[in-house]
């Protein structure tokens, strides 16, 4: 006998993260009761992937489950906040069972490991998508935000870049390439380590150079990166240094990394504090951002990151 919506939820998503205390009632009603902190804000993002455009056709579950809760904590990193609670509305063509345990084992478990809760939700027959709500909390003077950034800014980045892009680009790109394509890490340690110390921050996921770009637009400001100094897997190091080609550090996407700016003077700071950082470059007066090259001169401007109207 084929699932209900409502046995669907209460076997796969009815305890789905740790119990907090500030969630009043969860999954199983007309709403959730949620109690937010003295002295928080709430951050609040929001991100639907949809099968054929975010995800490939046939992706493992247990992946797309770890990843549509991922790129969501990841806007939470970037904003220097603590998760707490999610919903999710999931699209289905047919009750899986199989599908259904794997993804929410995904989702449930990097949850259980930042310890949010998901509060309720929706699920409906359709093509194939999900979409995640997450709530985290932040001290109000101390988010981490896009108009944020000053001339004489250091600019830095966590992780690697380019290495999804990479899988995306070839089909034996690796182990590695495919784990960070398929399941991200969000930089949510990292994020509330920032706190008090950078001014702003952004997450990668639609490429360094447009999303550096908003920083800059939202801040008034424009930044200078040099391209020796960014911080790449010694594949796409290879793929650069074969084809010349700055597309997949600079602009392929789903990094899920942070982009960071902060004071010059706290520089030996972010060190101690945060040693997986990198500067990579400085912001200043103007508009903009320009990539410089090791030898001297200015890389040409390459497309922007993803934007699903863009051709539309």
């Amino acid at each position: 006998m084929p699932l209900s919506e409502f046995e669907l939820i209460r076997r796969y998503f009815q305890a789905c993260g740790p119990g907090r205390g500030d969630v009043l009632l969860g999954v199983g009603d007309d709403c959730a009761l949620l109690e937010v902190p003295p002295g928080q804000a709430l951050a609040v993002s929001l991100d639907t992937l949809v099968e054929g455009v975010h995800f490939r056709r046939g992706v493992d579950p247990e992946s797309l489950g770890h990843k549509a809760l991922a790129v969501n904590l990841s806007d939470l990193a970037a904003m220097g906040a603590e998760p707490a609670w999610a919903t999710l509305g999931l699209t289905l063509p047919a009750p899986d069972e199989a599908w259904l345990a794997g993804f929410s084992r995904g989702f449930c478990r990097l949850a259980s490991a930042h310890r949010l809760q998901l509060v309720g939700g929706d699920v409906t027959r359709g093509p194939l998508s999900c979409t995640v709500e997450v709530h985290g909390f932040v001290p109000p003077g101390l988010a981490l935000r896009r108009d944020a950034a000053r001339p004489g800014d250091t600019l830095y980045v966590s992780g690697t870049l380019g290495d999804a892009g990479l899988a995306l680009l070839a089909a034996d790109a690796g182990p590695e390439a495919i784990r960070r394509l398929d399941r991200p890490e969000p930089r949510v340690a990292e994020g509330l380590a920032l706190r008090g110390v950078a001014r702003c921050a952004i997450d990668l996921s639609d490429g360094l150079a447009a999303d550096l770009g908003h920083v800059c637009e939202a801040s008034g400001v424009a930044a200078t990166v040099h391209l020796d100094r960014l911080p790449l897997s010694p594949a796409v190091a290879d793929h650069v240094a074969r084809t010349g080609d700055w597309t997949l550090p600079l602009a392929s996407g789903d990094d899920y990394e942070l982009c960071v700016t902060a004071p010059a003077a706290r520089r030996a700071t972010l060190a101690e504090r945060l040693p997986s950082l990198t500067p990579i470059g400085e912001v200043s007066e103007g508009r903009g951002v320009r990539f410089l090259r090791a030898g001297g001169g200015v890389l040409e401007p390459l497309r922007k990151g993803y934007d699903h109207f863009a051709d539309g």
